[in-house]
């Protein structure tokens, strides 16, 4: 089993497992029309619908086996204000795959990247990865620029290569190294 020390602290964040508690905050950003545009298979979620979320999230607080994700709670003094996950895709290719959700009030500061990039460190790092990566529909702008942020490549642009809300859509793949990593953070 592989998980963090807890919790992670960054300099104006919290990273922790998500809890029942929690389920306050989660509601607030996953019921927007705004936060979910870009999910694929989801709308503004209702409060049982966030309820089950969270439940789900609670489970998902180490990295056991292949396919499992690892979600954190992105914590300020205002509470959860969104989350960041890597799933473990493939120990032989020691690879996973890094999401986020964030609420729009929260936006604009760095918060994200600042959460993502505490995870990148401890996927690296800690955890030995070689290579995370991370996708977004074509047209989700803010989505690539955090991943250009965080010092991310794109390595495709997939044309129509999934079905979004009845239509062909285009999907973005960025992706970081260890190597790569380290030495842009000067290590």
């Amino acid at each position: 089993m592989f998980q963090p020390a807890y919790p992670i602290r960054t300099a104006r964040l919290t990273l922790r497992p998500v809890t029942l508690d929690d389920l306050d905050d989660v509601y607030a950003y996953q019921s927007r029309p705004d936060v979910v545009r870009w999910m694929l298979g989801t709308g503004p979620r209702t409060r049982e619908q966030s309820r089950a979320s969270v439940v789900a999230m609670t489970g998902e607080d180490a990295l056991r086996a292949e396919g499992d994700c690892l979600t954190l709670a992105a914590v300020t003094d205002t509470g959860v204000i969104g989350t960041v996950e890597l799933v473990w895709r493939s120990r032989l290719d020691r690879t996973a795959e890094l999401g986020y959700v964030f609420h729009p009030d929260h936006g604009g500061r760095g918060l994200a990247t600042e959460a993502a990039t505490a995870l990148l460190d401890w996927g690296f790092d800690e955890f030995g990865l070689h290579r995370i990566y991370a996708r977004c529909h074509g047209r989700n702008d803010a989505s690539a620029r955090l991943m250009a942020r965080l010092g991310m490549r794109q390595e495709a642009h997939l044309v129509e290569s999934y079905l979004f809300r009845g239509e062909w859509a285009d999907q973005l793949v960025f992706a970081v190294l260890a190597r790569e990593w380290r030495s842009r953070a000067g290590r």
